[in-house]
């Protein structure tokens, strides 16, 4: 390898180093990876057009597919923000009794609960805004009920409840009951298991120790591909959050979860959780030092960042460039490197 060539790489390394905040496109927080149906659904329904909703929500139903309709019962409900109401009642009003628009009803009042406590802490809450969050929450598990019974197969609307469950203060005997009647119907379903370990966490109904337990459990002898193996990740870093630092990532421990995670997502192509799972991998491997195998996972989300970690961040949009930007920065020195070396 010439000077010249070196010159030209160490500029070229330079160039992109100084840009720094890649990507530079929008980046959504509504959803946590490229789903284009969903996303012309969410838009359609947001203007008062119900039907593609309603098209997806049917085919989940006739197909099973208890992870898809998870998924998409979550954001839809979102659609319209506080005027969800209006294209939902279209919806009913064409269909009475529709188990679908039974399920975004009551994933919407959960949602809706959610904004009027607008993500504060116990501590930082008004006593009328908790008011309104505990009846919220009590109409969204009426509601709940509801899609249950319009759809006895159907696990959404129970791994949905674990949101009521945790501002109304379920007891641990009453989320075992409601953990049995999703594990009968999805023993392996992501979303109910992401669901279920928040409560199990300490900052809500639980601890560290029941949150690794949990997480353990539904790992053990879990098919590949379902997304299990990734769980004891997503506990560990509920406990980073809480009292962890930065050098932690590096440990044996972590390192061992982040391959486990990896293997489990490549079994995993075309789960419509890998997204959620591809955000914290990707986090994880760019805090490692490996920014190669975390850009192959950036590369995938770009665009949405409606995921852990970036969900735990004051501002998600940037806390995601900043990581992302890390990440291309360490795989343009390392190419760098590896060049200087050759030559």
């Amino acid at each position: 390898m010439t000077s010249a060539d070196i010159g030209t790489a160490l500029l070229i390394a330079g160039t992109l180093l100084c840009l720094g905040m890649f990507p530079l496109g929008p980046q959504s927080r509504l959803l946590p990876g490229p789903d284009p149906a969903l996303w012309r659904a969410i838009v359609l329904a947001g203007l008062g057009i119900w039907r593609p909703a309603a098209r997806l929500m049917a085919q989940t139903g006739q197909d099973q597919d208890w992870e898809r309709r998870a998924l998409y019962a979550e954001k839809l409900a979102r659609a319209g923000g506080w005027l969800w109401p209006l294209w939902v009642r279209a919806w009913e009003r064409a269909h009475p009794g529709d188990p679908d628009a039974a399920l975004i009803r009551a994933q919407a009042q959960v949602s809706l609960a959610w904004r009027l406590r607008r993500g504060h802490y116990a501590n930082q809450t008004a006593s009328w805004r908790f008011r309104l969050f505990h009846r919220a929450l009590s109409k969204a598990r009426q509601n709940l009920s509801e899609a249950a019974r319009l759809n006895p197969d159907d696990p959404c609307p129970y791994s949905a409840e674990i949101w009521p469950a945790l501002g109304l203060g379920y007891s641990e005997d009453m989320m075992r009951e409601l953990w049995e009647e999703i594990a009968k119907r999805a023993p392996h379903h992501f979303q109910a298991h992401y669901n279920a370990l928040q409560y199990w966490s300490e900052k809500w109904r639980g601890s560290h120790e029941k949150a690794r337990v949990f997480a353990g459990q539904a790992a053990d002898g879990a098919p590949a591909g379902t997304l299990m193996a990734t769980l004891p990740l997503f506990a560990w870093y509920e406990m980073y959050e809480a009292r962890g630092n930065r050098h932690d990532f590096r440990s044996p421990e972590v390192r061992a979860m982040v391959d486990t995670a990896l293997a489990d997502m490549e079994a995993a192509a075309g789960h419509p959780a890998l997204p959620y799972v591809q955000h914290l991998v990707a986090y994880c491997l760019t805090k490692q030092g490996r920014p190669r195998e975390a850009l192959r996972h950036f590369r995938a989300v770009d665009g949405w960042v409606g995921s852990v970690p970036w969900r735990y961040k004051g501002y998600q949009r940037l806390a995601y460039r900043g990581v992302r930007t890390a990440a291309v920065r360490g795989a343009v020195i390392d190419a760098v490197r590896r060049r200087l070396r050759r030559g």
